[in-house]
């Protein structure tokens, strides 16, 4: 086994992940095996070096190309996050405001205020 079988195999299991369809119910467990599988996949990179074999080149190559679509596919899913974390906040002023919706009104009218001194 070469010195990037490993790293080839979380990567696989990285695409793996990000294929399934993500919602709010399980989105935090994908996220907590994505950060996992990427710590993992790190610490075996920074143990891979130069020189290389043919092999390895060609699996490197590979390996490229699968990280261009991990790298895509985890910026669709954050986007996604970011959208409805945007909705929760909307939702939750939206909430407050009907809640009490005098509460961030600042005008003067109809009030008479004294300055003599």
């Amino acid at each position: 086994m070469n010195r990037l079988e490993s790293v080839h195999h979380i990567t696989l299991q990285l695409e793996d992940i990000l294929d399934q369809d993500v919602s709010a119910k399980n989105r935090q467990s994908i996220i907590e095996k994505i950060t996992s599988l990427l710590e993992k996949r790190g610490s075996y990179m920074d143990e891979v070096s130069p020189p290389f074999t043919s092999e390895e080149k060609v699996l490197g190559e590979k390996l490229v190309q699968l990280n261009k679509s991990i790298e895509a596919k985890m910026q669709k899913l954050f986007s996604e996050l970011k959208v409805e974390m945007k909705q929760a906040k909307k939702q939750k002023k939206s909430n407050r405001t009907y809640v009490n919706p005098y509460d961030k009104v600042q005008t003067m009218d109809g009030m008479f205020m004294d300055h003599k001194k």
